[in-house]
């Protein structure tokens, strides 16, 4: 293998608004910071969803004022409606994501809509971004299996990532919300799409319940992904699935790709620092296998 990878870093979004302690605003901004001087280029800065369903992610729009943003990187937040654009917008920010999942029954329960009606309501939002002239990346969620109607077909996958990559959406990112998937099936459900919206504008996205996150990435880094979604010290959790776990570790990540010798461009040190320090903030050990071996070393 060759060429880099680009990492997605999601905990400051996707891992804690899944994490039961809420943190303050200066600690988010210091996590992000930190994340970013340890050299990763993306960092999810936080959620414009309503405060009541997420109450962790209720002082974005704080952390965005507070935050230094370094040249060269990006800091998306996730909006999932008009008011939460418009709200995006005013934060000043040249990035969003949007979400929706493969899954009728997963949708239903999570935002009230299935699967169609949910891109449509995201078809004006990504409009109105993209002649904003913001970026948007797209999340497409329980793409190997949701926790209401079990398997999803991945022909459904495809057709939804097919209709965000029409909407305008630079990358489609599939997530493996609940942690079933294995390398076989990553790897088959990665290829399909791929043909159908072409590998460069994919990201993958594996939570680790079932211990195969690293499995799974490798298998999509085989098959030619190059771009992955993380999560600092294994941030987060699925809710909504039976002890979920949170996304893949990016300390581990990153070790893996340097042993493959595929560049992400951070640096281990400093990135387990501060996975170690947040884990200590939020009062909990840290879920990266490379944070537990190297604290107790």
């Amino acid at each position: 293998m060759s060429e880099a990878v680009r990492i997605v870093e999601v905990g400051p979004r996707d891992g804690l608004q899944n994490e039961p302690r809420s943190i303050p605003a200066a600690v988010k901004i210091e996590l992000i910071e930190r994340l970013a001087a340890a050299g990763l280029s993306t960092i999810e800065a936080g959620s414009f969803v309503s405060p009541k369903w997420v109450p962790q992610m209720a002082d974005s729009d704080a952390v965005l004022a507070g935050l230094r943003r370094r040249p060269g990187v990006r800091y998306p937040v996730l909006v999932p409606n008009l008011q939460g654009l418009e709200r995006a917008l005013a934060a000043g920010v040249d990035e969003i994501a949007v979400f929706t999942a493969a899954s009728d029954a997963f949708n239903r329960k999570n935002i009230n809509a299935g699967v169609d009606e949910s891109l449509q309501r995201l078809q004006p939002v990504v409009g109105q971004a993209l002649a904003k002239g913001l970026r948007v990346r797209a999340y497409v969620s329980t793409v190997l299996g949701c926790p209401y109607q079990g398997e999803v077909a991945p022909a459904e996958v495809v057709r939804v990532a097919q209709a965000m990559a029409d909407m305008g959406c630079y990358e489609v990112s599939l997530g493996d919300t609940i942690g079933v998937g294995t390398p076989g099936k990553a790897r088959a459900l990665l290829r399909a799409c791929a043909q159908a919206v072409g590998m460069p504008r994919l990201a993958v996205h594996f939570h680790d319940t079932r211990g195969q996150a690293l499995a799974n990435v490798y298998a999509c880094l085989e098959e030619g992904v190059r771009v992955v979604d993380a999560s600092v010290a294994g941030l987060g959790g699925c809710p909504y699935a039976n002890g979920a776990s949170g996304n893949v570790a990016t300390e581990d990540l990153v070790y893996m790709l340097d042993g493959l010798g595929l560049a992400s461009g951070v640096a281990l040190e400093p990135l387990v620092e501060t996975g170690r320090w947040i884990s200590e903030q939020l009062g909990r050990e840290p879920q990266s296998k490379l944070g537990r071996i190297r604290r107790t070393a």
